[in-house]
């Protein structure tokens, strides 16, 4: 397979971006172990976020601490409160789940660091094309040619809009051809030009920060058949760190079986909401050894192999906008950081995670202008498309690989990045 072969592939669109990522000659390849281990963790992010939900109309029932629920709906509109909370959309759960997943080294941790967890999650129409391209030209792909496209189509089976907003435009394109290969019944449409008159099913693909852009978000928000529904609290990355509050252990060992629960843990880094009420004298932030967030922000630089981000609701919440890694600051940096993240909390809730290195690769990709075959050595970031269906059952669709120069330390799509599907070592 050539430079040329896979470029004249693209369809006319060149799906995002003008296509500008770097191609590769073959998959990227993952051992049989990694392959089981990605198919069965989509269930086990499902049952979390079954548990969150759980928790979260709990709490705001007072049932549990109301703090839960307070922290999950600050800064947003009293209306999409009282939305996600209702009768109505009381058993609607995200359909579609992708995380990222940093690929590190099994010597330290459990061999992925997840870091994110997106149930609005983009890049489906690149990987449905990557599939099929990689498909037939001879590749067996992990989750197979249309395993994505399949899988969305199970979201919305007799057909539907898809709503993309303007602020997720550069999406329009690959989410357009997405529609186009699941045939009559299907479209993607601007989100602000949705009247919503009709009873279609629709897939949302837009954020609810954005919802006074939208005309008819409010009406959009009360449907049932929108996926992912108006659950704007399960989209907080704060979850990934209330996974670890002492405060709520015994809670999760509860709402979660024991084995779906240290599947969920293994994978997650440690992590704090960066709440910067005091704490009484002789009490510590969780394994960070000090009394406040002030003193986290006066680490040595060995000591913050940190991450802070925008917890979400927010334009900066996604695409590593808003993501900070202690190590690669200066100190005052850093510092400066903390007082943010501290004076925001309020109005807008941030967390940290422990920073977990990806693992060095070596990846074959081609040199954009002389089409030449080199060598990258990079760092990897997964991104399993997973499919739950009406019933509960949680299917993988396919995983879309990026690998960035190992000198980077978001990883993300971009120019010096090579995007690839998987395939499972022989």
């Amino acid at each position: 397979m050539t430079l040329a072969e896979l470029k004249s592939a693209l369809p006319e669109s060149k799906l995002r971006h003008g296509a500008q990522w770097l191609f590769s000659p073959e998959p990227f390849r993952i051992s049989k172990k990694e392959a089981r281990e990605v198919d069965s963790l989509g269930h086990s992010l499902a049952m979390f976020q079954k548990a969150s939900e759980s928790i979260y109309q709990r709490s705001a029932l007072g049932r549990l601490p109301e703090w839960i629920a307070d922290l999950l709906d600050t800064g947003k509109p009293d209306w999409m409160v009282k939305i996600q909370r209702s009768v109505e959309l009381r058993d609607s759960l995200p359909r579609v789940i992708r995380p990222d997943l940093i690929l590190t080294d099994r010597e330290n941790t459990n061999g992925y660091a997840l870091t994110e967890l997106d149930s609005v999650p983009g890049g489906m129409g690149i990987a449905t094309w990557l599939s099929q391209v990689y498909t037939a030209h001879g590749f067996e792909v992990f989750g197979g040619a249309n395993g994505i496209a399949d899988g969305f189509k199970s979201l919305m089976p007799d057909g539907g809009k898809i709503l993309v907003s303007e602020e997720s435009a550069d999406y329009l394109p690959e989410m357009s051809w997405l529609a186009e290969q699941l045939g009559e019944g299907y479209e993607a449409i601007q989100a602000e030009a949705d009247d919503v008159k009709d009873d279609a099913d629709r897939y949302r693909f837009f954020e609810w920060f954005d919802w006074q852009n939208i005309p008819q978000a409010k009406k959009l928000a009360s449907r049932t058949n929108l996926t992912s529904p108006c659950k704007p609290h399960l989209e907080e990355k704060l979850w990934l760190a209330l996974l670890w509050s002492p405060a709520l252990k015994e809670l999760w060992e509860k709402e979660m079986r024991g084995s779906h629960l240290k599947r969920v843990r293994d994978v997650v880094p440690f992590g704090w909401p960066m709440d910067p009420t005091p704490l009484p004298p002789h009490a510590a932030l969780p394994r960070l050894g000090v009394n406040s967030w002030t003193e986290v922000g006066e680490f040595s630089q060995k000591d913050r192999r940190l991450v802070a981000k925008i917890s979400g609701f927010n334009e900066l919440a996604w695409g590593s906008k808003s993501v900070t890694i202690g190590h690669d600051l200066s100190g005052d940096d850093w510092s400066a950081a903390i007082e943010t993240a501290s004076n925001d909390f309020s109005t807008q809730p941030w967390m940290m995670q422990q920073y977990q290195s990806g693992r060095v690769v070596e990846h074959p990709y081609f040199d954009e202008e002389s089409g030449e075959v080199k060598i990258m050595k990079g760092r990897v970031r997964l991104c399993p498309y997973y499919f739950i269906d009406a019933k509960g059952k949680t299917k993988m669709g396919g995983t879309m690989a990026t690998i960035v120069p190992a000198d980077k330390k978001k990883i993300h799509g971009m120019r010096d990045g090579i995007l690839v599907p998987c395939m499972v070592e022989e």
